[in-house]
């Protein structure tokens, strides 16, 4: 899919605020409201905008645990790989995972309510016979969180 310069300033302005109107958005690229749509149905149906969702403010909803978490595997089969991804993705304080380069083979961002329930999902992880080491990193203060992608105009 070709993605040109129009289309970029609509995906920069959603990823300011998710909720502007077709008409809203038509007007501030200066295109009438039916390409408008129809170029949001395409970025949609081509996959570029994967959804629509709020950012919560993990404090005030009494999620204000953040642990960043690295993991290395036993080995790297296709086994162990796959049985450690699906698991992750069964995981719902697991808010993000990646294959990393370096010490660890996983980095995986953690949201939990406090280190009881941090401890659980620790013991999700050892149970998993793939798993062979876990490092946490506590996130004290996050600095920066939700920035939008840096979009080319």
């Amino acid at each position: 899919m070709k993605i040109d310069e129009t289309d970029l300033k609509i995906l920069s302005l959603l990823q300011q605020d998710g909720r502007l109107s077709n008409a809203e958005i038509a007007e501030q690229v200066a295109l009438s409201p039916s390409p408008c749509l129809r170029r949001l149905r395409r970025l949609e149906d081509e996959k570029v905008i994967e959804g629509y969702r709020p950012l919560l403010n993990r404090q005030h909803i009494g999620m204000g645990m953040t642990v960043f978490v690295q993991i290395k595997l036993q080995d790297h089969s296709s086994d162990s790989v796959n049985g450690f991804e699906q698991a992750v993705q069964e995981m719902t304080a697991v808010v993000s995972a990646s294959t990393v380069s370096g010490s660890a083979d996983y980095l995986l961002e953690v949201v939990t309510r406090d280190l009881e329930d941090y401890d659980l999902l620790v013991r999700q992880l050892q149970s998993l016979d793939m798993v062979r080491e876990i490092e946490s990193n506590f996130a004290l203060r996050s600095v920066k969180r939700g920035a939008p992608l840096p979009l080319k105009l």
